[in-house]
């Protein structure tokens, strides 16, 4: 399970001294900490299987991307190299991430499959995509390529 292993890394992080790395799987723990939380609240039963730490763990690398490009444009190299780090961090807890050709072959392929033809089927294909590729897939990146391909 990917808590476990969230768990075993910060030891381990812990254990080598590792400020960056044991600060960055602290983030992690963290927010689906906050997440369980938010999930009981809800009527849930409070714990988050591993497609949903996935998608957290995907969120978090898109918000330190962002950053990353905007203390870059500000000139704050040292924050946007901090920001690289805890990419990094959390990256390794994802699959691998699929480029831009793969990408570009499953949208198609769904798109065929269901039979998608206008924007009205957007929904379903992007739907298909987040349950067959759970972390492994840019859906901002798939999500353009599916509106320009039934547009």
């Amino acid at each position: 399970m990917l808590h476990e292993r969230l768990s075993q890394a910060l030891k381990e992080a812990m254990r080598n001294k590792d400020q960056c790395r044991v600060s960055t799987i602290r983030l992690i723990l963290a927010a689906i900490k906050d997440r369980e939380i938010a999930k009981r609240g809800d009527g849930g039963d409070g714990g988050l299987n591993d497609e949903e730490i996935l998608q957290l763990l995907s969120k978090m690398v898109r918000q330190r991307q962002d950053s990353k490009l905007q203390y870059e444009q500000a000139g704050r190299i040292d924050l946007a190299e901090r920001e690289q780090q805890e990419i990094d961090v959390i990256s390794e807890f994802l699959p691998r991430q699929m480029d831009d050709g793969e990408i570009e072959a499953e949208v198609s392929a769904v798109i065929e499959e269901l039979g998608a033809t206008g924007l009205k089927d957007m929904g379903r294909v992007m739907g298909t995509l987040k349950s067959r590729h759970p972390g492994e897939m840019d859906f901002a990146k798939a999500g353009k390529l599916v509106k320009a391909a039934l547009s």
